[in-house]
């Protein structure tokens, strides 16, 4: 026998002791076991959830400090997959097993059955199983990571997540490290109808501007003109023309000292701006002095624009100066109550209508935010908490919806939780809704799917699945704005970086009209919202 034989055998041997040593099973239900009367503590909490049938697999950790190996095995219709994992529990699922169990297993519900080896004895914990929906969803997810600390502008990213397996791709991300003359932030970004071919983010500070993706192309502009606030912030695109709505927004922050709810954002004034993309144009759409106008969200027929309205005036002190506004709604930060509201857009003349009352909570002590219509315009999803409009810190904040066909309004109970919902999309089917989520710790908020059936009923949220489920507990950033699409985005982050970099904004032009100073009180002419009952 020659050395470099030799060699080989002796590396072989090796690899096979330190896997034996790991103490790993075969991927093989155990002969003999006895049965345990409780399920087994998975994490991410898996159990009883409807899945898309596109969806990567559900890798999840075993906690069981008594045990030192696991084997899992789930059972769908006419096909079996196991998968097995050592002391530290972790369930890692083969791809191309996972993707032909749930294609034989569409409408269906697959038995998980977990088995723990406790020194020389196996158990078997009490089966749970999940259901298979037949509808997809979106296969690309977008959002931010963003630390949740807010003090300087770095190591922020947009990216884009394959939900179908672990591709993940960087559309942008800025300086890594802090440098003055190039820091930046990076936010809002947005895309036309579920699809990446219209695409926008805004560049804040250094380098500022709103990103627009258009046919394979990026380009920069400024929203700024004496009459606006500030430049376009939360955005729409509309569904059929070249338009987008923004809302422009003088938003301050406060940090509390002794509060469960860590920071506190809001608007000190705010407007409704309406952009024409191909020519570079830019006016009101309302423009009031103690309403604030916030989240614009097209209908997808592009007939009606949604947004929340707060009125102010009740709140201050009108013969104080303006310059006092601020610090006089910080002191009244938790008064500040948001409406849901609609008007009416033609979109031959770009004419709108006068508001309209759509759910009233302002009178209950209780404000919305972020509405987003879904596909089929049937309902509207929002988020609702006891204040505010920056409902990502506030606890209190659940999923609503408003069913545009019999007025009813109603909290989706099923994918909620104790902790704060906010920011949220719908897939392009409308049957499955991507939002954040703080429940995993309080601190970092996970983007968390949860299916919506042909009823109107949510049915129970669950965390997207990682190659690694113990990323959820290592990652110290939160997702943020999760954004769902049909397609990816096929712009280079070079080329992006390029825009950012090495363009200046071209400045929009400011159109004026019977927008400005408009401060008209709506008419309720739509069902109010039901008070609904703290948690």
């Amino acid at each position: 026998m020659n050395m470099k034989k030799s060699l080989y055998i002796i590396i072989y041997s090796s690899i096979i002791l330190l896997l034996a040593a790991c103490g790993k099973p075969t991927a093989q239900v155990p002969a003999q076991f006895s049965l345990l009367e409780e399920k087994a503590n998975i994490y991410p909490d898996y159990t009883d959830i409807v899945v898309p049938p596109n969806i990567a697999p559900l890798n999840f950790i075993v906690r069981d400090s008594l045990a030192d190996a696991f084997v899992v095995h789930l059972q769908g219709k006419g096909k079996e997959l196991l998968s097995s994992a050592g002391k530290n529990g972790t369930i890692q699922m083969d791809m191309a097993e996972w993707k032909e169990l749930l294609a034989v297993s569409i409408g269906t519900e697959v038995r998980v059955t977990i088995y723990a080896r406790r020194g020389e004895a196996w158990f078997c914990y009490k089966p749970h199983s999940f259901m298979v929906a037949e509808e997809p969803v979106d296969a690309f997810l977008s959002y931010r990571l963003i630390q949740p600390s807010y003090e300087l502008y770095r190591q922020l990213g947009i990216y884009q997540r394959n939900l179908t397996n672990w591709d993940v791709h960087t559309i942008y991300e800025n300086n890594r490290e802090f440098d003055n003359k190039s820091n930046h932030c990076i936010n809002c970004h947005n895309y036309r109808s579920n699809s990446s071919a219209d695409m926008m983010f805004h560049v804040r500070a250094n380098h500022s501007g709103t990103v627009i993706v258009q046919n394979g192309k990026a380009h920069k502009v400024q929203m700024k003109d004496s009459t606006i606030i500030t430049a376009g912030v939360y955005p729409s695109w509309h569904p059929t023309e070249n338009l987008i709505a923004f809302s422009t927004n003088k938003t301050g922050q406060a940090f509390h000292i002794y509060h469960d709810e860590k920071i506190e954002v809001m608007d000190e004034s705010s407007d409704l701006l309406l952009y024409d993309v191909t020519k570079n144009e830019i006016c009101h759409i309302l423009r009031t002095p103690y309403d604030l106008e916030t989240f614009p969200c097209w209908a997808p027929d592009g007939k009606t624009l949604y947004y929340c309205n707060a009125d102010i005036s009740p709140l201050l002190n009108l013969e104080l100066p303006d310059s006092t506004r601020s610090h006089q709604l910080m002191l009244r930060y938790d008064s500040i109550y948001y409406n849901l509201m609609s008007v009416t857009f033609d979109p031959k003349t770009r004419q709108f209508g006068e508001p309209q009352m759509e759910v009233e909570m302002a009178p209950m002590h209780k404000s919305i935010s972020v509405p987003r219509v879904s596909p089929d315009g049937r309902y509207v999803l929002y988020t609702l908490g006891d204040y505010g409009q920056f409902h990502i810190w506030h606890k209190s904040a659940d999923l609503w919806v408003k069913d545009l066909q019999t007025g009813n309004c109603y909290a989706l109970n099923e994918a909620n939780s104790k902790d704060a919902e906010s920011f949220h999309s719908w897939s392009s089917n409308g049957r499955w809704m991507v939002f954040a989520s703080r429940r995993m710790d309080g601190n970092y908020s996970r983007a968390f799917l949860a299916y919506f059936d042909k009823n109107g009923k949510a049915h129970k949220a669950f965390v997207i699945p990682q190659e690694d489920p113990e990323m959820n507990i290592l990652l110290l950033k939160s997702f943020n704005v999760p954004e769902l699409t049909k397609d990816s985005v096929t712009l280079s982050t070079a080329d992006i970086s390029k825009c950012i970099y090495e363009t200046e904004a071209e400045n929009a032009k400011y159109i004026p009209n019977d927008a400005t100073f408009r401060h008209q009180k709506p008419q309720t002419d739509a069902v109010t919202g039901a008070s609904p009952k703290r948690k």
